[in-house]
């Protein structure tokens, strides 16, 4: 098993170092002199000559990828163009605020799907059962920036229960917090929760199929029993799979959700930057949601040595 986890650290470790080479390739393909995007176009040579020697980009690129990705390594990726901030802070800052996001809506985004997804898989030659996949079929095609108009409509402007967006950090006042975290979360978490309620469904059907489970049954014990004794947990090995993407997938989807809730994290320092052409800080923030996506996978792959004894043993 260790092993297996080292191999999966040394793809991860391969993969972002192949990701980094893309996103600093990406940018510096963009048509346009950075600096001169940066400052405008009717910046004078000079000024752009000078942009271009404080920040190293008339040095090779080789030279420049390699000081950047120090930069990376050190938490220190360097200052604005512009506004000579650290971007450093400013990551790590709106870094917080995804990061609490994304958990709430990926946290009832479970407690909503599991339970659902297995109550369909159970009652599947049922109405109720059919209704509750029908049910999750449309919610699979709502957009998470659709339903989150929708909440502000109902329960911000109408009823007037929770502000119509912002954000407060917890530990300075917990209720308004709270107030503001639950439309953004719900949101992000209802097409989430749909998605992965059908999956779910599909799991637990392949396994009330087994041998095995019929053989629990046949001893006495009811479905429910059965299948909670003896099919969860292979049922879990395609689901972790899917909770995986849509984690990774929760992310980008927090930069559309940031903007319609005026919420200040990643998302919004992304087009913020790309707005005020602060290209150094795209750079930064992209290979920071792409690190975040491969090192979910990476989480994903281990998860799956824990629940599978027969990826441990190589069986399979």
């Amino acid at each position: 098993m260790l092993l297996r986890l080292l191999h999966r650290a040394l793809v991860l470790v391969a993969s972002v170092l192949a990701a980094s080479v893309l996103v600093f390739g990406f940018m510096r393909v963009l048509p346009g002199d950075p600096a001169r995007v940066a400052l405008g176009i009717n910046a004078s040579d000079e000024a752009v000559a000078r942009l271009r020697e404080q920040f190293g980009l008339d040095r090779p690129l080789v030279v420049q990828y390699l000081d950047w990705m120090r930069g990376l390594v050190t938490l220190d990726p360097g200052i604005e163009f512009v506004s000579k901030a650290a971007i450093g802070p400013q990551i790590a800052d709106r870094l917080q605020v995804t990061l609490i996001l994304v958990v709430t809506a990926m946290v009832l985004a479970v407690l909503v799907a599991v339970p659902v997804g297995i109550w369909m898989a159970v009652r599947h030659r049922h109405l109720d059962g059919l209704l509750m996949s029908a049910l999750s079929q449309v919610g699979v095609a709502i957009p998470a920036f659709l339903a989150g108009i929708v909440l502000i409509s109902v329960f911000a402007v109408r009823l007037r229960w929770v502000p119509s967006g912002g954000w407060v950090v917890p530990s300075q006042d917990p209720v308004g917090f709270l107030q503001r975290i639950v439309l953004p979360s719900v949101a992000l978490a209802m097409v989430q929760a749909a998605v992965l309620a059908r999956y779910v469904r599909s799991a637990v059907l392949d396994v009330l199929r087994e041998d095995y489970l019929r053989t629990a049954r046949a001893k006495g014990l009811r479905p429910v029993q059965a299948l909670w004794r003896h099919g969860l947990r292979n049922a879990a090995v395609p689901v972790v799979t899917v909770l995986g993407l849509q984690l990774a997938t929760l992310l980008i989807g927090a930069v559309v959700i940031e903007q319609v809730f005026v919420i200040p994290g990643l998302g919004s320092l992304l087009l913020d930057s790309v707005a005020d052409r602060e290209l150094l800080t795209v750079q930064t923030v992209v290979m920071v949601l792409v690190v975040a996506t491969l090192l979910i996978n990476f989480l994903v792959d281990a998860l799956y040595l824990v629940i599978d004894p027969r990826l441990r043993t190589g069986s399979r």
